[in-house]
């Protein structure tokens, strides 16, 4: 029933400013669910697990960081038939993000220009939020950040901080350094720069294994932005460092495809159908250089099952919708699970 009603809902939403139709629609979720509708319109998915990292995800779909920022809707996403579900970014301290508007809808293009800015409760919050979901059963993911205050160069406290917090909960932690919209974060993809954090959350993560008995594995989250040069040196940094697994890829700069539409000159994060193709080339480079020992979570502009067969075959072993799952609704999550 849900997927009938999602184009309706869609067109009114589209009416509204992006950013208020987002925290409409949350809400909207989060009271279907408690009442009790949400579960009755939904269509439980078809049970396709896949072995990843040392976990096992009930199907192959993820919903990617950035959807649920503040990590108080999971039950009520994970009705629409998620395997996995990855909130945040979430940074230590609690941040507003940047000035509205910061979110923008470019229809022609099946794209969103967004300039959130890591806006967050805290991961103390945050965290607590994810706790209060006792229904959903697949893999929750805690995608954590730097606050924007916080310079480079004290980057690696702020990941520690949110990576120690968020691993009695996590069931995997992604490091969002990638991100366009807090000054200066993609300096941290360089590879000196990358294998300092690698290194520091690895050690970390050695020592709340040990101390816990229980081993959270993490990724970092990649730019799409990145040459051919960048990858492979980056390649070799995240398989000597013992990277668990890759999230590839965060949103672009590029504005080329979407070159004269009245949005395309704001500043952010392009994501949806104008990254479709190149993320898939970025993930089947990345695959490439880092082999079997360090899979990919494939993300960037997947609209149908065959975008997302298209990231399989380049390399990736589970993917990730945002964009795709705004403009297409709960109907993209049955479509990708049933062709995979």
């Amino acid at each position: 029933m849900l997927n009938l009603l999602y184009p309706a809902a869609r067109a009114l939403l589209f009416r509204l400013d992006a950013e208020r139709a987002h925290h409409l629609s949350m809400a909207g979720l989060r009271q279907t669910e408690r009442l009790g509708l949400l579960k009755a319109m939904t269509t439980e998915p078809e049970s396709k697990p896949v072995t990843f990292a040392g976990l096992t995800f009930p199907n192959p779909i993820g919903l990617a960081a950035g959807l649920d920022k503040e990590a108080n809707t999971i039950d009520a996403l994970g009705l629409l038939g998620f395997g996995h579900i990855e909130v945040g970014t979430l940074t230590p301290k609690p941040q507003d993000g940047n000035d509205s508007p910061r979110l923008f809808r470019l229809p022609q293009h099946k794209a969103l220009i967004n300039r959130m800015g890591f806006n967050n409760p805290g991961i103390d919050q945050g965290l607590a939020n994810a706790r209060s979901a006792t229904s959903y059963k697949g893999i929750v993911g805690i995608n954590i950040g730097k606050n924007k205050v916080t310079p480079n160069e004290q980057a690696n406290d702020d990941y520690a901080i949110a990576f120690e917090k968020s691993y009695p909960w996590a069931d995997y932690i992604t490091a969002n350094f990638s991100s366009p919209n807090t000054p200066g974060l993609r300096d941290l993809q360089s590879e000196d720069a990358a294998g300092r954090l690698l290194e520091t959350l690895k050690k970390l993560q050695s020592k709340l294994h040990e101390e816990t008995g229980r081993y959270v594995p993490f990724s970092l989250k990649v730019a799409p932005d990145l040459d051919e040069k960048q990858i492979t040196g980056l390649s070799k940094v995240f398989r000597d460092g013992g990277l668990d697994f890759l999230i590839a890829t965060n949103t672009t700069l590029e504005r080329a495809a979407v070159k004269g539409h009245p949005n395309a000159g704001e500043a952010g994060g392009l994501s949806g159908a104008p990254l479709t193709t190149h993320s898939t080339e970025v993930i089947g480079q990345f695959h490439a250089g880092l082999g079997p020992d360090v899979p990919i979570i494939g993300a960037g502009g997947i609209f149908s099952a065959e975008n997302a067969l298209a990231k399989k075959a380049a390399g990736a072993s589970l993917v990730q919708i945002y964009t795709g799952f705004v403009y297409r609704g709960p109907a993209l999550i049955h479509e990708i699970i049933r062709a995979w």
